[in-house]
């Protein structure tokens, strides 16, 4: 059972996804539509790799391994420049499974410059044969909407797991058993029922060795209690108590709920990244930036609907994802937010998509299509003022007076430590 959420006439922001359609599940073979070779450009300079040297956490399923590589060094703006266009492109329910979703996208991003995140569910790294020790809030021992994986299942995740953070990409959380609606749902639970969800989460990925047997395998290269910073909740249920929770336990962004196109500001001491209401072709309403939101207005809850119109529905998402990036490039330059799931729901079509929109707009002048980690990182290191000035930007409004003036201003505040600009112990 879904939840829906009404935002304006016509419009229905669906759940996020759902336990009835396997909306962040591993999902089913379905086909998928090819797409044109992505572009090349130039690669922006990287963090050094990681060190050689591996000192494993707990069991060795995950690992200390050194600074992230490829995680660019935040800047602040200087007086007079243009805020870059960030465009982030997350996932919820990462996974690898038969459709090779994963792994494909991964390489997607590569191509084309891009570092996105990865919303990883703990019950993905947990075999079926181990599920009772999953304790869901509200419900019975070994219970998930969203069912359990395989061994093979959880080898394939892990390594999409590891290459993809080794790439620079963000291992965030979509939680675990992904409940939605009424009768123990997201939407009804404590902070104190957040906050146990997240631990198992995180334990499920520090533990994958020891509930698989798998034991001679390489580790994840991170520590996930530092790593994991950011989440989305189930179906976009619950995101004042998890927000709560989440502060408490050192989270940094949260991106459960519903934007316009404006420049992000703190909400319970956390960056509210959420998603955003953007153009949609053809209707008088505007669209939630997530791939099942598009479906739900297409193909309603049949999730391979006719054949005949998965061509323009696909298309209908991609140019709905492309005026919205132009409308923010030429007006407030406010990051742009897309979700998504490894799914081929329409055959796939929605998958097409995002991927021409990869390829259209992070190649292009003064975009940067990075992580949430890396867009938190970047706003904690801009004057709060700057921000607060960006904000007062309508959406799609550009400053009348032409950047170089909007952003001079006066004497900026010292920047935070650490980042360019900022003082060193001896000054």
């Amino acid at each position: 059972m879904a939840a829906t959420h009404k935002i304006a006439a016509g419009t229905v922001v669906a759940a996020a996804c759902v336990a009835s359609l396997a909306g962040c599940g591993v999902g089913a073979d379905d086909a998928q539509q090819g797409t044109d070779a992505p572009q090349k450009h130039k690669v922006k300079p990287a963090a050094p790799a990681p060190r050689s040297v591996v000192r494993l956490i707990g069991d060795g399923s995950t690992a200390h391994t050194g600074a992230q590589p490829h995680l660019p060094r935040p800047e602040r703006l200087r007086p007079g420049q243009k805020p870059p266009q960030f465009v982030v492109f997350s996932w919820d329910g990462a996974g690898e499974d038969s459709q090779r979703l994963f792994s494909r996208f991964r390489e997607v991003a590569k191509a084309n410059n891009a570092t996105m995140t990865f919303f990883l569910s703990g019950v993905y790294l947990l075999p079926k044969d181990k599920r009772r020790q999953y304790r869901p809030p509200h419900h019975s021992p070994g219970r998930s909407d969203i069912g359990f994986n395989d061994v093979r299942g959880i080898a394939d995740t892990v390594g999409q797991l590891r290459l993809a953070w080794l790439e620079g990409n963000e291992i965030g959380t979509h939680f675990n058993g992904h409940f939605c609606g009424r009768g123990g749902g997201v939407g009804e639970w404590s902070v104190q029922d957040w906050k146990d969800e997240i631990a198992q989460a995180k334990q499920f990925v520090k533990t994958w060795k020891t509930n698989t047997g798998m034991s001679k395998a390489a580790p994840l290269p991170f520590d996930y209690d530092k790593e994991l910073i950011g989440a989305r909740t189930p179906c976009l249920e619950g995101q004042e108590k998890f927000m709560r929770a989440a502060r408490e336990l050192g989270f940094r962004y949260d991106t459960s709920g519903v934007n316009s196109q404006l420049w992000p500001k703190k909400k319970h001491g956390l960056w509210d990244l959420s998603m955003q209401l953007v153009p949609f072709p053809g209707h008088s309403y505007e669209q939630l930036s997530m791939d099942y939101n598009y479906m739900v207005n297409q193909s309603g809850t049949a999730t391979q609907g006719d054949p005949a119109k998965r061509r323009l529905w696909g298309d209908q998402m991609r140019d709905s994802l492309l005026e919205g990036f132009r409308r923010a490039y030429d007006g407030n330059r406010a990051p742009l937010i897309i979700g998504n799931h490894f799914e081929s729901w329409n055959g796939g079509t929605y998958m097409r998509a995002v991927e021409e929109v990869v390829e259209r707009v992070c190649t292009q002048a003064e975009v940067r299509c990075v992580s949430f980690r890396q867009l938190a990182d970047w706003l904690d290191a801009q004057d709060p003022d700057m921000l607060d000035k960006l904000r007062t930007l309508a959406v799609g409004e550009a400053p009348e007076e032409g950047w170089g003036a909007f952003v001079a201003g006066g004497p900026a505040a010292p920047a935070p430590k650490g980042v360019p600009g900022a003082p060193t112990a001896k000054q």
